[in-house]
């Protein structure tokens, strides 16, 4: 069975050189090798009880015999599907085999290659190994090639990058990466801070106490405790620490193939932005970061889950990156969004006064959000549709909603507006998202 992820425009002829297939790193067993003993330990979460009372009933004999052939077997699996899993780098396409009994042929053309991240956790940097993630236009899921080792993964994804920007193979090998130019890094000292400073974590923290000691009160239950308070504080790590780990030395680089992202405490990770294909930008400044002009800058990118580009940095610096990923785009200020009229507190009490608007030459911009203020930026050539939505509440108000789509699949709202504002919005919008179209360049972000 063949899984075409995309088919290459001709078929032609190709060098023995061209299609060498090559295979994956021999640690790459130990990262397959799990399966099995994912169904048993599955088996087991299921019914504690029951299996407490087999595993007791066994001999040890039967016990270890069932071990030695669970761990036989997940070691057979593992070096079976890697010695099955094939890649190879072509003219015009990066080919992965993949399948033990049902064959699964990827086709990845390189003119559709978008970004070409690289990954390394924790075991992995210590076996010396990385992962490589491919954005593919028009895919949803990355395709991947886990594990090469460091250097060959480093080397292929220059390969791949150059291939797609346009050199000749011979040429592609020797290119090697493209130069960066630092464009600001984040302190861990900042990060630890802004992360204080976020109400999330301290809001989960104090559920993970409350809740549970509520529910010991009322069950005496220890099971309904721990089934409940342990997600809790899972949440709790994931939004505070899990995020220092995550964004620990945030390092962003531009270069001719896109922004590069670099960060990572344990595990290292290496992510490229294409700017031709951020459809929004979102500015986010929680209510304690303002005393000090910080700001949070997040991404919506079309066929990508790269979605941070700064996790914290001050206003003027981040408004820089921006700069380099929306040319020619400036912030609007805050005194220059408009609030909607004060008859709109009818329809949303208080929170209100949190929606702002403006548009620029480049950018339709909308803000929301009375305690944590969200500046959203489309470009206009990203505008997919304009849409006015109007209820009987607000009609009787005379205020309407703007909203424009985008194609990464979201949408962006002006709230609130007056009626006769928002149809002339609408009509504007539409009218300058063709223009925008009509001029913007390609959408290909890397140098030939």
């Amino acid at each position: 069975m063949n899984d075409v992820r995309e088919a290459t425009d001709e078929d032609r002829p190709e060098t023995a050189e061209a299609v060498r297939e090559r295979r994956l790193h021999p640690v790459t067993p130990l990262r397959r090798a799990w399966a099995p003993f994912a169904l048993v330990v599955g088996w087991a979460v299921h019914d504690p009880s029951g299996t407490q009372q087999r595993v007791n009933e066994l001999p040890v004999v039967q016990l270890l015999a069932g071990l030695a052939v669970v761990l036989v077997g997940g070691s057979v699996y593992g070096v079976l599907s890697w010695w099955f899993t094939h890649f190879a780098v072509t003219d015009t396409e990066l080919r992965i085999r993949t399948g033990l009994f049902f064959r699964r042929t990827a086709h990845i053309r390189l003119d559709r290659l978008q970004a070409v991240d690289v990954t390394r956790p924790l075991l992995a940097r210590v076996a010396g190994v990385a992962k490589l993630k491919l954005d593919v236009v028009g895919t949803e899921d990355k395709d991947e090639l886990a594990y090469l080792g460091e250097k060959e993964a480093t080397a292929l994804r220059a390969e791949l990058l150059a291939r797609a920007a346009g050199f000749a193979p011979d040429e592609a090998r020797e290119v090697g990466e493209a130069p960066v130019r630092g464009l600001l890094h984040v302190q861990p000292r900042m990060l630890a801070v802004s992360l204080l400073l976020t109400g999330a974590p301290w809001v989960m923290l104090i559920a993970a106490i409350v809740v549970p000691s509520f529910l010991w009160y009322a069950t005496h239950n220890l099971w309904t405790v721990l089934a409940t308070g342990l997600p809790m504080l899972g949440g709790a790590f994931a939004s505070g620490v899990g995020r220092f780990i995550g964004e620990y030395d945030w390092t962003v680089g531009e270069s001719p193939d896109g922004l590069r992202i670099d960060h990572g405490l344990l595990d290292k990770e290496h992510e490229t932005v294409p700017p031709g294909r951020v459809q929004t930008v979102h500015i986010v400044q929680p209510l304690l970061w303002r005393r000090f002009g910080w700001v949070r800058v997040e991404l919506d990118v079309a066929g990508s889950d790269n979605s941070v580009l700064v996790p914290v940095a001050p206003r003027e610096l981040a408004e820089s990156v921006i700069g380099r990923i929306l040319p020619g785009v400036r912030v609007p200020e805050p005194d220059e969004l408009s609030r909607p009229p004060a008859r709109a507190a009818w329809c949303l009490p208080l929170w209100w006064k949190g929606y702002g608007l403006a548009v620029t030459d480049a950018v339709f911009a909308a803000r929301h959000g009375l305690l944590k203020r969200r500046l959203s930026l489309v470009p206009h050539a990203k505008v997919q549709s304009v849409r006015l939505s109007q209820g009987p509440w607000e009609r009787r108000q005379g205020v309407a909603d703007v909203r424009v789509d985008t194609g990464a699949g979201k949408t962006v709202s002006a709230r609130l507006r007056p009626t006769a504002e928002a149809t002339e919005l609408l009509h504007a919008q539409a009218d300058r998202s063709r223009t925008g179209r009509r001029e913007a360049t390609p959408d290909r972000w890397m140098a030939s």
